[in-house]
C-alpha cells in the first residue's frame, strides 16, 4: 500500500509521522502545513489533528459527537465556532460575533488555533490527497477497545499509547533526529492520526458523523477515528 500520513500540530509548528506498508517510516517537523503537503509526495492519504471545515452558522456535528465518545475526555475537543468568529482579528471581537449569531462563544484555546486551522484550509484544498480531521483520543480509544486511557502527558499515558501503536505495528524507534520542536506526545498523537489515515486509505475509517457533515463550501465536515 502506498504511504499515508499523520500530522499533529506542535511548538515548531507542525509534525508528521509518515506510514509506509502499515510500518513507521519516518517523521519530521514543518513550520507550515504548505510545506507538510510538500513533503508528502506519493501519499494517499493524510490526516491532521486539526478541525478541517468550518461552517457559517450554528455548530459542527462532529465535534458533538466526539464529546460524547470521548466522555471524561471530552474537553480534549475545542469547539469551532463560525468562520465569520474564528476570522476575528481578536478573540474578545470572536466572542462578540459569536453573541451576534446566536452561538456559544469560542474558548481562549479553541480561538488560538485559528492561525492552524486556517493554514490547513489554505492547503488542503489544493491538494488531490484527502485531508481528513482526525482527534487522536478517538484514535487511541479505538484501539484501546474503548477504554479509557491514562492523560497523555502523563508517563503512564505515554507507554499506554506507545504501547498502543506497537500492538498495531506501528513502532516508534528510539531516536527521531528530523522532530525538533515536537514533544513526545506531539509524535504519539501524530502516530495515531496517521494510523486513522491507514484504516481510511483502507476503507475502515469511522466517521462522525455518517455521512459527514455538508459545510457551506462543499466541504465534507467530519472527524474520523
Amino acid at each position: 500500500m502506498s504511504p499515508v500520513a499523520g500530522v499533529d500540530g506542535c511548538r515548531r509548528g507542525w509534525v508528521v509521522v509518515v506510514l509506509h506498508e502499515s510500518r513507521f517510516e519516518h517523521a519530521f517537523t514543518c513550520a507550515s502545513f504548505g510545506e507538510v503537503l510538500d513533503g508528502l509526495t506519493g501519499c494517499v492519504a493524510v490526516g491532521v489533528d486539526m478541525p478541517v471545515g468550518l461552517v457559517d452558522a450554528g455548530g459542527r456535528e462532529c465535534e458533538r459527537l466526539a464529546r460524547e465518545h470521548l466522555g471524561p475526555r471530552a474537553g480534549t475537543i475545542f469547539a469551532m465556532p463560525p468562520r465569520e468568529a474564528l476570522e476575528a482579528p481578536t478573540h474578545a471581537e470572536a466572542l462578540a460575533r459569536c453573541r451576534d449569531l446566536g452561538v456559544p462563544g469560542v474558548s481562549a484555546q479553541g480561538y488560538a488555533l485559528r492561525s492552524k486551522v486556517l493554514d490547513v484550509e489554505t492547503h488542503a484544498t489544493s491538494v488531490d490527497v484527502p485531508v481528513l480531521e482526525v482527534h487522536p483520543e478517538l484514535s487511541f480509544r479505538a484501539m484501546a477497545a474503548g477504554a479509557v486511557l491514562p492523560r497523555k502527558r502523563t508517563w503512564d499515558g505515554l507507554w499506554h499509547r506507545h504501547e498502543l501503536l506497537r500492538a498495531q505495528a506501528i513502532a516508534l524507534p528510539e531516536r527521531l533526529p528530523d522532530t525538533r520542536g515536537a514533544a513526545p506526545d506531539d509524535v504519539l498523537d501524530a502516530a495515531a492520526v496517521a494510523w486513522t489515515a491507514l484504516r481510511y486509505a483502507r476503507g475502515a475509517a469511522v466517521s462522525l458523523p455518517d455521512p459527514p457533515q455538508a459545510g457551506p463550501r462543499g466541504e465534507r465536515i467530519a472527524i474520523w477515528y
